[in-house]
This record gives C-alpha cells, sequence and structure tokens, in this order.
C-alpha cells in the first residue's frame, strides 16, 4: 500500500476534508519516499520550527547551533545565555569517549558466580566474536575494548548480566552493539548452560560522558545577588526531585532541539540523561552552580550523550546534514560536547529568570505570538496583540479575540 492508498483510508476513517488532506501531501524539505521509507505507514510529514542560536562560543570556536523546536523562548535563552558569559570565554565542554554498553541477560542458573568467572575468561573470544560483527568499525579504532559482568538476585532468580563495552566511534552505536550482543548470546548459552532471554544495548550511556562549563561574572548577569539566587535555584532542584524534574526538563529543550536537529535519537538522550540523574540515589540536577573564589558565577554540566555523524536520519535526512554542514563537527565528540554546552546554556537562562523576573516574563511574551494567532491575528496583527496580551499580563485567547475584533474596528 502507498501513502496515497493510506492518506485515502485515514480521510475515510475519520471524515477529513480535502483541505486537511493537502496538508499531510505537503512533505515540505523531506521528500516522501524517504519519509516512507524512515518510518512505517506514512501519511505525510510534520514540520518543527527550526532555530539558530547565536553568541555560542565553544572550545574558543564561534559556533552556530541549529534547534529544532516547537516551544518559545528555548533558543532566545541559549542566545541569551551564551552571550552574558561570551567575553569570560564562552564555553569549554569535552567527552569521555565514545563508549556503548550492550547488556546480555542469562538466566535459568543456579551457580551465578560460577557463571561469572567463565564468562570472564572468555574475555579474548568475546573481543573476536563481536570484532568480527564489524570489521568496518574496528578499522577505523572502534570495537570491542572491555567486559563487565554482574550479578542480580531478582524475585525469579539470580542473573548474570554481561556487558560488553564498545567504542562505536562517530556512530550512536545501537545497531552496532544490538549485533554484538546477538551474536554472542548463543556462545554464553553454551558457555554457562544458562538461558539468554534479553540482548540489547542501554541507554545509559555513562562511559559516553559529555561535560561542559562556563563562567560568568557578576557584573555581566546583574549582581552578586542574582548569582547567589541561580545557585539558590539549584540547590533547590539538586535536593527535591519535584523541583529536579522541572529543572532537568529545562535542561533537555536545549539538549533535544539540537538532537532533534541533527537526526539523532532524542528518546535515547533523553533516557540516559534522567537514568543519570539518579545514579547518587535520588533524581537529581544534571548541573551543577556555585560561586569561584573571585565571586564568579560557575556552572557546569555532565550529561550521557549517545550521538553520532553516520547511520539513521544524520546520513539521510536533507536538513539534518545541513545542520551537520553548519554546526561543522569534524566528529560524534565535537557535537556531542557543543549540545551539553547548550544543556548548561538553557539551564543558566531558566535559572536567572526564576531568581529574578519568573519565567514567565520572557516566555509569555513569545508565547502570545502563538496565542494571537491562534485567535486569527495576520501579518502586523499578530504583534500588535502580542504586545497588548503581555501588557495586560493576560495571555489568554479569549482577550486576544476581543483585542483583535477592536483592532479591526478601527
Amino acid at each position: 500500500m502507498n501513502t496515497f492508498e493510506r492518506l485515502n483510508i485515514v480521510k475515510a476513517f475519520s471524515d477529513l476534508d480535502d483541505e486537511t488532506i493537502k496538508l499531510f501531501e505537503n512533505t515540505g524539505n523531506l521528500p516522501l519516499e524517504l519519509a516512507d521509507n524512515l518510518v512505517e505507514n506514512v501519511i505525510g510529514t510534520m514540520n518543527i520550527p527550526l532555530g539558530i542560536a547565536t553568541n555560542m562560543k565553544i572550545n574558543g570556536r564561534d559556533t552556530l547551533i541549529p534547534m529544532a523546536t516547537e516551544e518559545s523562548s528555548v533558543v532566545a535563552a541559549v542566545c541569551n545565555a551564551s552571550r552574558q558569559c561570551y567575553d569570560n570565554g564562552g564555553f569549554s565542554a569535552s567527552m569521555s569517549g565514545s563508549l556503548m554498553i550492550a547488556q546480555i541477560q542469562l538466566v535459568n542458573i543456579t551457580n551465578p558466580e560460577f557463571c561469572k568467572t567463565v564468562i570472564l575468561e572468555k574475555k579474548e573470544k568475546i573481543r573476536e566474536i563481536c570484532n568480527a560483527c564489524d570489521p568496518i568499525l574496528v578499522s577505523h579504532g572502534g570495537g570491542f575494548k572491555d567486559l563487565e559482568i554482574r550479578v542480580i538476585n531478582s524475585a525469579s532468580g539470580a542473573m548474570v548480566i554481561t556487558h560488553i563495552i564498545v567504542d562505536t566511534r562517530d556512530a550512536m552505536g545501537a545497531n552496532a552493539v544490538n549485533t554484538m550482543a546477538e551474536k554472542l548470546a548463543p556462545e554464553i548459552e553454551h558457555w554457562t548452560d544458562g538461558k539468554v532471554y534479553l540482548r540489547i544495548l542501554s541507554n545509559l550511556a555513562d562511559k559516553r560522558l559529555a561535560r561542559a562549563r562556563a563562567t560568568w561574572t557578576c557584573e555581566s548577569i546583574g549582581g552578586e545577588g542574582v548569582r547567589d539566587g541561580i545557585i539558590s535555584a539549584y540547590e533547590f532542584a539538586n535536593h527535591d526531585p519535584y523541583r529536579a524534574a522541572t529543572h532537568n526538563k529545562g535542561i533537555m529543550n536545549g539538549i533535544s532541539a539540537v538532537v532533534l536537529a541533527t537526526g539523532n535519537d532524542t528518546r535515547a538522550v533523553e533516557a540516559g540523561a534522567h537514568a543519570y540523574a539518579t545514579r547518587q540515589g535520588s533524581y537529581r540536577s544534571l548541573t551543577h552552580w556555585e560561586k569561584d573564589k573571585y565571586g564568579n558565577l560557575v556552572g557546569s554540566i555532565e550529561v550521557p550523550m549517545a550521538v553520532g555523524l553516520i547511520g539513521g536520519a544524520t546520513k539521510l535526512h536533507p536538513i539534518a546534514k545541513a545542520n551537520l554542514e553548519i554546526l561543522d563537527v569534524q566528529n560524534a565528540n565535537q557535537l556531542a560536547e557543543i549540545i551539553a554546552a547548550v544543556g548548561l546554556a538553557q539551564n543558566f537562562s531558566a535559572l536567572k529568570s526564576l531568581a529574578t523576573v519568573g519565567i514567565q516574563k520572557g516566555h509569555m511574551s513569545l508565547h502570545a505570538q502563538n496565542i494571537a494567532m491562534m485567535a486569527g491575528a495576520i501579518g502586523d496583527e499578530v504583534e500588535k496583540i502580542a504586545k497588548i496580551l503581555v501588557d495586560k499580563a493576560l495571555v489568554r485567547i479569549d482577550i486576544a479575540q476581543e483585542e483583535l475584533t477592536k483592532l479591526r474596528s478601527k
């Protein structure tokens, strides 16, 4: 069944009119044939606004950052944060490496510690099996790097979990490590007389950590009171999971926008980040905020960042490819460093707003434009109605409709 046949079925089932169908037929900059090969049961595409974050200096290099998001103020937040630390050197970023973990779950055993030892003894054989799965990856310096074994005592019995640790280089690596795990599974069964069930990567990519840091002077951010408010807001998030959930969501506003813009897996990165936030036994902040001995505000972030430059949409989606050209990155680690810096910048702006005027002032001024358009405003009317809503501090569609009626009656 082709796309048009599917669309006709949906049209009949959902009683869609011809104008709505035309929206689905317009696939924008993603060719229909490509969309049809990327996912199943395609009926169209959905465009997301793509903005550019400016003022970002990362490791001494000025960088334009493509960000794909539907949320107001996200791009502006990164621009503002980076402008305020630009003259102080911008962001420094680094990467722990490009190692991914695949897990192999062994069950139906009564001697887990013995099985653990047996598997550990097979490390070089495991290396041989894994590397044979992807000789191209090995030729680029990647492939199997290490082995870890964990014993889990569950309600259904002991499990021996084998972690194969693989350097996936410039790929995100899911396909590579999953293939290796599946190839290795029957061998582990043979060595231990157990039964393998799951054999799949872990999205808790804690051996693939992106780090970024930056310094903001008190003069650049509005004084010591603002600095202390930002640190206080961070401490709140770092000790209270209810605050941390929103705090980290704001960080991911920036991170996910760049991950999506480059055709990478937003769900994998988000899952890894939130899991990593619990590594100390409770859900905490992904960032850290302090003051240095000179009284400056200093911020840092450490987050799992499983992103790549090859494979999937990064090489197929025309806009993802163009966005990577804008970023001008040479490898996946450099991309990960940029994304971490964006997350830190996003967090700075959110904390500063919370510690000063409140999050709504900047966010709602941009959101007001959306409300104006929802009310039917077009052209110059959008900005005029949005300003009225902000001035009244009533960003509501009913108010927008009333003001639009008044404006047009004049």
